[in-house]
């Protein structure tokens, strides 16, 4: 039996913040607002491995309404949400993502974010796909005011 998920994140860009992506800190002139640390592409991830399960999103799990998530490490939500996945019987085939910012450029930082997104996935790396995208000076994206993250999942019973 398989299972596909998709999960998707937007964070605003503001200064004075980190921008951290798929558990790498960027170096960056502007970070992710957010509750947690506002990585938008472990927040699809997770929310695509939810997807898949039929268990609602990260923000039914981990809500921002709760102070003990105030600048969490999004890799606990990944964690929480792999762990499910095992529980329910199934693991990872692949995940294919998308990260669309404008600046700075992701492809020095992508090996790394695959590692680690591999490591809390349980799987190898050659099963992760982060591709990197610009908005093309278009919406919120490609005026440098945000960040985007889409991800696909697919599970198998294991």
């Amino acid at each position: 039996m398989f299972r596909i998920g998709f999960g998707d994140d937007i964070h605003r860009l503001v200064p004075g913040k980190r921008l951290i992506l798929g558990g790498v800190e960027i170096e960056s002139a502007l970070g992710a607002e957010g509750h947690s640390d506002a990585d938008a592409l472990t927040h699809a991830v997770t929310d695509a491995i939810l997807g898949a399960l039929a268990l609602g999103d990260i923000g039914s799990h981990f809500p921002n309404s709760d102070e003990r998530w105030r600048n969490a490490e999004s890799f606990v939500f990944l964690r929480f949400a792999v762990g499910l996945m095992k529980e329910h019987g199934f693991e990872v085939v692949n995940i294919d993502s998308t990260v669309s910012i404008e600046h700075p450029k992701l492809r020095p930082y992508i090996d790394e974010m695959q590692k680690g997104l591999a490591d809390a996935l349980e799987t190898e790396t050659n099963c992760v796909s982060i591709k990197a995208k610009t908005g093309e000076s278009v919406d919120a994206v490609g005026e440098g005011r945000a960040v985007r993250a889409e991800a696909v999942v697919l599970l198998k019973k294991a």
